[in-house]
C-alpha cells in the first residue's frame, strides 16, 4: 500500500518537509499533513503495526496543526465499512460507509464537485462556489454526533462530509493538491495561516458534479529516441510520408503544463509502446510523470504496459509493483488495458476471481477509483442481432451492405488483435472485478473528427454504475456537448484536436457552459 504521512517543520519564510519514518516523528512535528491513498484496512495496518496510530492520536488531542486528505480524514473516524468493519482511530463519532448507487449514482464519486460550506474555517475561505476534485468510494455521513466537527458537505446521493475542522485540527475528503489554484489555496493558508490571499481566484458558479473536459497524450519514443507526444488515425501513429516518421506534436511535459493552464480537468498519458517494455525500466516515462506533477494540479493518469513481468535475469515483478511505482513517480489513477481484458475472459469463463489479476490487485490496494480500464474496440456490423452472442445495438447509421445492428470486439495489443469478448460484456466483468472507471475508445472513430460513438458510449454507460469516459472522434466543441446530452458519460477525452489547437480547451468548456451542462471554469 502507498501511504505518505508528511512531516513539516515551519519556519518563517519557507518549510522543511520530512517523510515520517517512526512514531516519534508524528511527536515532533509542527505541522502534520496526512495524505492517504489507498484502502482503510491496509493504512490501519499499517499505522498498528508502525505504533503511528497512537501517535497520531496523541498529535491530535493535543490540538496541533494537523491536515488530512481523503483517506487521511476517513481514519479520524470509529470505522469503515471498507473490507470491514475495521476499527479506524476513533477521534470522530461515525461510520465510513459506501455510496449507494441504487440511487443512481455512479461510485466511485470521481470529479469536480462542489462545496457546502457549514462554518467558518480560515483554510477554505477561497473556495466559495469552485468545484474541488474528489475521487472516493466510501464516505463520512453527517450525525448529530459528529456535527461540531464538520466544515463542508458535499452532494452526491445524499450529504456526506466534505471536511471537518475543530481548534487546529482540519481534514478534507476531497485532494486540494489535484483541486487547481484554488486547492493549493486550502495548502497555503493551513501551511501558513497568516498569510492573505496572493491572487484574486476566480470564483466559480459550482453547484453539482460537473463534467470532465480530459486531456491525452499518446506518449513514445520516436525513430531518434526521443519522447513525444504523438497521435494516430485509428491507432496509426506514422506520417504518410516517405520517411514514414513518428508524428511528434510536442514534448509531453510542455503540453501537460500548457493543458492544465488551459483548465483541462484531467490529464491522461498513454505509454503506446509499454507493452514492449520493461515499465520499471522505462525511466523517461517515470520522469515525465515526476516532472508533470510539479506543475500539474489536477488528476494525472497513466497507461501502457501495467501487467506482470519478468525481467531479462529472471526476476518476477508483479503488475502491483509496477503501478506502485507509477503512483510513487505522480500518477493518481492507473489505466490497465489489455491484461484487463484477459482477466475478464478467465472471469467470465470460470466464474471465479481469483484475486491475482493486475486489475484485482491494484484496486485491493488502493481502491478501485485508482484504477481505470481502457477498452478499445470495432465494431462489427450484422444483419440479425441474434447472430452473434454478444451485445449488438441498433445503429444510427446503417452499415455498408446496410446492416441494422452492431457488436464492439474488443481488442489487444494497441488494436492490433481482436479478442472473443464484446465490449459490453468486458464493461460488466470488469466493473466486477474492481475496475472504478471505465476510458471507453472507439478504433472506427479514433482521429476521425466526426464525432464520439454515440451509440457504443450509450451502450456501456447504461450497462455499469461506475464513471465512463468517452473517447475517440471529437472534431469540434459541439461533439463535446452532443455526448454529454445523449448519454450518461461523466467524461470528455480528446487528444489531437487539442495537441494541433484545432479545438481548444476553452473553446469546449464555454460551449458547454451555454448549453447549460455544469464544467469546471
Amino acid at each position: 500500500m502507498y501511504l505518505e504521512v508528511l512531516l513539516l517543520f515551519s519556519y518563517l519564510y519557507y518549510f522543511n518537509v520530512f517523510q515520517v519514518q517512526t512514531p516519534e516523528d508524528i511527536l515532533k512535528a509542527k505541522r502534520l499533513i496526512f495524505p492517504g491513498v489507498g484502502a482503510f484496512a491496509p493504512a490501519m495496518d499499517v499505522l498498528n503495526k508502525k505504533g503511528m496510530a497512537e501517535a497520531l492520536c496523541t498529535y491530535i488531542e493535543q490540538d496541533r496543526p494537523f491536515l488530512g486528505i481523503c483517506l487521511g480524514l476517513q481514519l479520524l473516524f470509529e470505522s469503515s465499512e471498507e473490507n470491514g468493519p475495521v476499527k479506524g482511530l476513533g477521534l470522530i463519532p461515525g461510520v465510513v460507509g459506501r455510496f449507494d448507487s441504487s440511487k443512481g449514482i455512479r461510485v466511485p464519486h470521481i470529479g469536480w464537485n462542489a462545496l457546502d460550506i457549514a462554518k467558518d474555517t480560515q483554510i477554505l475561505d477561497d473556495i466559495g462556489k469552485s468545484h474541488v476534485y474528489f475521487v472516493h468510494s466510501y464516505r463520512a455521513t453527517p450525525s448529530d454526533d459528529n456535527r461540531e466537527w464538520i466544515s463542508s458537505t458535499c452532494k452526491y446521493g445524499d450529504n456526506f462530509i466534505a471536511s471537518i475542522q475543530r481548534g487546529n485540527v482540519h481534514a478534507v475528503q476531497f485532494h486540494p493538491e489535484k483541486s487547481g489554484d484554488v486547492g493549493l489555496s486550502v495548502l497555503r493558508r493551513f501551511l501558513n495561516p497568516k498569510s492573505g490571499r496572493t491572487q484574486k481566484l476566480v470564483q466559480g458558479n459550482a453547484s453539482k458534479l460537473a463534467k470532465r473536459v480530459i486531456a491525452c497524450l499518446d506518449v513514445r519514443t520516436n525513430d531518434k529516441g526521443d519522447l513525444v507526444v504523438t497521435k494516430g488515425d485509428q491507432y496509426d501513429v506514422r506520417e504518410n510520408t516517405k520517411e514514414n516518421e513518428v508524428r511528434n506534436l510536442g514534448k509531453p511535459v510542455d503540453l501537460a503544463g500548457q493543458y492544465y493552464k488551459d483548465g483541462a480537468d484531467e490529464v491522461s498519458f498513454l505509454n503506446i509502446t509499454a507493452f514492449r517494455d520493461f515499465p520499471l525500466g522505462d525511466l523517461p516515462m517515470l520522469q515525465v510523470l515526476r516532472y508533470a506533477s510539479e506543475n500539474v494540479f489536477v488528476p494525472l493518469t497513466v497507461g501502457g504496459g501495467i501487467r506482470d513481468f519478468k525481467d531479462g535475469n529472471g526476476r518476477y515483478y508483479s503488475s502491483l509493483e509496477v503501478a506502485s511505482e507509477y503512483f510513487r513517480s505522480g500518477a493518481d489513477k492507473v489505466s490497465i488495458g489489455s491484461d484487463a481484458v484477459y482477466a475478464a475472459e478467465e472471469y467470465l469463463k470460470s466464474g471465479v476471481k481469483t484475486g491475482k489479476s493486475s486489475l484485482e490487485q491494484i484496486s485491493r490496494v488502493y481502491g478501485n477509483q485508482a484504477v481505470v480500464v481502457s477498452i478499445d474496440p470495432r465494431r462489427l456490423y450484422v444483419k440479425d442481432p441474434k447472430a452473434v452472442e454478444f451485445r449488438t445495438v441498433k445503429v444510427r447509421s446503417p452499415g455498408p451492405n446496410g446492416e441494422e445492428y452492431a457488436w464492439y470486439q474488443c481488442t489487444v495489443s494497441g488494436g492490433r488483435e481482436g479478442r472473443p469478448i464484446g465490449a459490453y460484456e468486458l464493461a460488466k466483468a470488469v466493473e466486477e472485478l474492481g475496475a472504478g472507471e471505465i476510458l471507453l475508445n472507439c478504433i472506427d472513430c479514433d482521429g476521425q473528427g466526426k464525432g464520439f460513438d454515440i451509440d457504443l458510449i450509450k451502450l456501456i454507460s447504461d450497462a455499469v454504475s461506475i464513471p465512463v469516459i468517452a473517447s475517440s472522434g471529437a472534431g469540434t466543441v459541439e461533439h463535446f456537448s452532443e455526448v454529454f446530452r445523449e448519454t450518461n458519460a461523466s467524461a470528455a477525452l480528446a487528444a489531437g484536436i487539442f495537441h494541433r489547437k484545432e479545438v481548444p480547451i476553452p473553446s469546449v468548456k464555454e460551449h458547454l457552459v451555454k448549453e447549460g451542462i455544469e464544467v469546471r471554469m
